[in-house]
C-alpha cells in the first residue's frame, strides 16, 4: 500500500514546511471526522494531518483537499525559511 503522504524529516533534517490543517479546520468549525469523510482519504491519514504539523501530503492528497475546500494550497501549509 502506497504512503498518502510524505513521511515526517528527522530531527537532524531541516524542516522546510509545516502543514496548516489543524489551523484551517479549526477556523472553519470543522472536526477532524468530518475533515477525514468529506476529502476521502483513510482515517489514519487525515488524523495525522490534523495532529502532525510536519506530516506534509503528497501533490495527490492536497489536491483533494483543496479541490473539497475550494482554497490554495498556501492555506494548507507554511513554509519556513532557511536561517
Amino acid at each position: 500500500m502506497m504512503e498518502e503522504c510524505l513521511k515526517p524529516l528527522c530531527d537532524d533534517e531541516k524542516m522546510p514546511a509545516l502543514n496548516t490543517i489543524k489551523q484551517f479546520i479549526s477556523k472553519r468549525e470543522i472536526s477532524r471526522y468530518r475533515f477525514w469523510q468529506e476529502i476521502g482519504l483513510g482515517r489514519d491519514t487525515a488524523y495525522r494531518l490534523c495532529n502532525d504539523q510536519t506530516y506534509i501530503p503528497t501533490g495527490n492528497v492536497l489536491e483533494k483537499i483543496c479541490a473539497t475546500y475550494k482554497v490554495q494550497p498556501g492555506e494548507l501549509l507554511n513554509w519556513i525559511p532557511d536561517d
